[in-house]
């Protein structure tokens, strides 16, 4: 969306041009705004999301006949202060939608803002209760919530008989929701954690949450956080003499853990929200290994970048679907009209009182290798 000040500019730009008249709002492009890491020990989360978007609108943009949609990027380092400076810069710049906003801390801090003005909120990288409820006209997720990841991770310890399940997580709103899912699932079984132990965000200082939960002798350790610290916590702890098993929440960036963590990733489990974007059997994974493919093939396959490009895919349908010219109320429309609809294989669905679009939630194994089972 344009500002009344732009578009004259614009206009009064287009008009000099020789017989081309006036631009047409419809020339302009629509502008998502994206606040989320770009630096710092998450930033592979906001880069990887953001490629994956990217990939998908370049390919949308290219094709004639098209209004572009373009993503303007803030970093915010994975702190709230500036997500919500960030935010308030976008939504002054008169952005179409808030798009793709990375981390539980970071997308609480905006959504008041986003709510206050009544700028559609699309697909943060969040499974965190908080920002779901209560229901938002123009909050809408993507993915699975962390209570569905953390009810699959006790479903399949306590299937196995491993009942003695620590929790290791980080110090705000992310990690207090995957506690909280953790526990309310601990809760169906009878059972509670035999361990908690945290780490600041943006921070990797495990020694003493390794040294009390190790101590307690778990059976595994839910781990709620960020890449670096998590897998910093995975080697001081076996080092440590655990030889359990590490079950982490989507967030945690599956292809940045295993680069971390190298041959030590064998055995470490991971739940995902959207398919192996590695198993060809896929239509969704086929069809983003040909979009990288048709871009260069430099742009890294993994399970952040293949949400990042069915989010944009997903909003552009929103789009596609929204009555009348594309305002930001038309959006929240057009979005609540996808029912049941197939991505690739991978079920979208919302309506007016639903916004959350999926529960997919499936559990995938790291090797020492840097591969990734499903």
């Amino acid at each position: 969306m344009l500002n009344r000040r732009r578009f004259s500019l614009a206009a009064g730009a287009a008009a000099t041009l020789g017989g081309f008249g006036i631009a047409r709002a419809q020339d302009t492009p629509l502008v998502l705004g994206q606040s989320a890491p770009f630096t710092g020990p998450a930033a592979q989360l906001g880069i990887q999301f953001n490629q994956g978007a990217k990939l998908f609108l370049d390919q949308y943009n290219a094709q004639p006949g098209r209004r572009n949609v373009v993503i303007k990027n803030l970093d915010d380092g994975y702190e709230p202060d500036r997500c919500a400076a960030n935010t308030q810069k976008l939504i002054e710049e008169d952005v179409f939608a808030l798009f793709g906003y990375v981390g539980t801390p970071t997308s609480l801090a905006a959504l008041p803002l986003a709510v206050k003005d009544k700028v559609p909120f699309v697909a943060p990288f969040t499974g965190a209760m908080s920002l779901r409820e209560p229901f938002q006209k123009n909050v809408f997720h993507l993915r699975a919530s962390y209570n569905d990841e953390t009810a699959l991770m006790v479903k399949q310890l306590t299937h196995l008989g491993l009942k003695k399940i620590a929790v290791f997580y980080q110090n705000d709103a992310y990690g207090k929701a995957g506690l909280d899912g953790v526990t309310l699932a601990l809760a169906e079984q009878q059972l509670k954690p035999v361990a908690l132990a945290t780490v600041e965000r943006n921070s990797a200082d495990v020694a003493q949450a390794v040294k009390s939960i190790v101590a307690a002798r778990p059976d595994a350790v839910v781990q709620v956080g960020a890449y670096k610290a998590c897998a910093t916590f995975i080697r001081e702890a076996r080092k440590a003499g655990f030889g359990g098993t590490f079950f982490n929440l989507s967030f945690v960036g599956t292809q940045a853990l295993a680069d971390e963590l190298g041959k030590d990733a064998a055995g470490v489990m991971i739940t995902q929200v959207v398919p192996s974007p590695y198993n060809q059997a896929n239509a969704l994974a086929r069809e983003f290994a040909e979009a990288a493919r048709k871009a260069g093939g430099t742009m890294g396959i993994n399970f952040s970048s293949m949400e990042g490009y069915l989010a944009a895919k997903v909003l552009v349908e929103g789009l596609r679907k929204a009555p009348g010219k594309p305002t930001r109320e038309s959006i929240v429309a057009g979005l609540e009209s996808i029912d049941r609809q197939q991505f690739g294989g991978f079920e979208v669905s919302f309506s007016a009182r639903n916004h959350v679009g999926s529960k997919f939630v499936e559990l995938s194994m790291l090797t020492g290798d840097g591969r990734v089972r499903t």
